[in-house]
């Protein structure tokens, strides 16, 4: 029964925080860029290099991964590395990054048991390991314009079954705006506007505008 008395201004558990959340991003590569036609392939790169910039803000923990680098997929995502320079990238051979025990074990060193994650593509990379994930406690949010299928319909179906699994669908920024939650944490206002400026398309134009034209601080 609802008690009106327990009621308090207080986040949710549910919520995602720099200190319950890592982010795990799977084979953004070229081949796999060549076949993601869901959705517009620039925009998937400014998502996924906008939400890695949230997670350099944030200090949240990052594990990313490749399928086959060097024999079939190529490279991950140049611009992505360019945010972690000093990072390692975990190759695999499995399609589903969950069967790969140095990714788990990477995951699980980060003591963080709601995963961000994004990839390619949808119906594949992200269903796999998100389907694993959640079947062992894990708590999975998919950051959708930051991942694409091989079709519109792929994709949606894909997100369709990892929601019905009990993923959480959300969008890159939607996530950067949850983790500053309140424009008073002035040791990440600044740095979270430059990704919004950076990645934030018109909402960036925006923050220029204001910050521009009526005062340094309008936008928050």
């Amino acid at each position: 029964m609802f008690d009106p008395s327990s009621v308090q201004a207080a986040p949710s558990p549910d919520l995602l925080t720099p200190d319950n959340a890592m982010m795990l991003f799977v084979d953004h590569q070229p081949q796999m860029f060549f076949g993601a036609a869901s959705a517009d392939r620039a925009g998937v790169i400014n998502a996924t290099v906008g939400l890695a910039k949230s997670a350099r803000v944030f200090d949240v923990p990052v594990v990313l991964s490749t399928v086959a680098a060097e024999s079939f997929s190529g490279p991950i995502l140049p611009q992505l590395l360019d945010v972690f320079p000093k990072h390692g990238v975990i190759d695999r051979t499995s399609m589903n990054a969950w069967e790969d025990a140095a990714l788990v074990e990477a995951v699980k060193a980060t003591g963080r048991s709601k995963i961000i994650l994004s990839g390619l593509w949808t119906e594949v990379c992200l269903v796999l390991p998100a389907l694993s994930a959640l079947g062992q406690g894990y708590e999975v949010y998919v950051v959708a314009d930051a991942s694409a299928g091989v079709t519109a319909e792929s994709h949606e179906h894909a997100m369709q079954r990892m929601t019905a699994a009990g993923a959480v669908p959300v969008t890159w920024l939607q996530v950067l705006l949850e983790l500053q939650r309140d424009w008073a944490r002035g040791e990440t206002y600044a740095a979270t506007l430059d990704v919004v400026k950076e990645h934030g398309g018109a909402y960036g134009m925006g923050v220029v505008y204001a910050q521009s034209m009526i005062s340094p601080h309008a936008a928050g």
